[in-house]
């Protein structure tokens, strides 16, 4: 079975960011309707990028103090993190290609 995302908290938040790979965050909400939609694009993308990227979910009800952090007001937005610093940003629902493309950016 494929990798899948990781369910980030506000616990364990800083631990995956500070990674030595580049590392996917999608912060979403049950209740978001685009959040359904990039989904299981971001469960494709686990599977996809195991052992090159970290990808992870923030349930922005459960984990407040991340979603406030970071300025999330609108939700699904991804970020993209190296060495532990936000280096890319998507709001909103976009293609998985789009966000191939962010994690393809920072492997360089």
């Amino acid at each position: 079975m494929a990798n899948k995302a990781i369910e980030i908290t506000d616990a364990n938040f800083d631990a995956i960011i500070n990674s030595d790979k580049p590392v996917l965050v999608d912060f979403w909400a049950e209740w978001c309707g685009p959040c359904r939609m990039v989904g299981p694009i971001v469960e494709e993308l686990a599977g996809e990028y195991e052992g090159k990227a970290v990808i992870g979910k923030v349930d922005v009800d459960a984990n407040p103090q991340t979603s406030a952090k970071f300025g999330i007001r609108s939700i699904p937005t991804l970020l993209v993190f190296k060495n532990g610093e936000v280096v890319d940003k998507q709001v909103g629902a976009v293609p998985k290609n789009v966000l191939s493309q962010k994690l393809d950016a920072q492997m360089a």
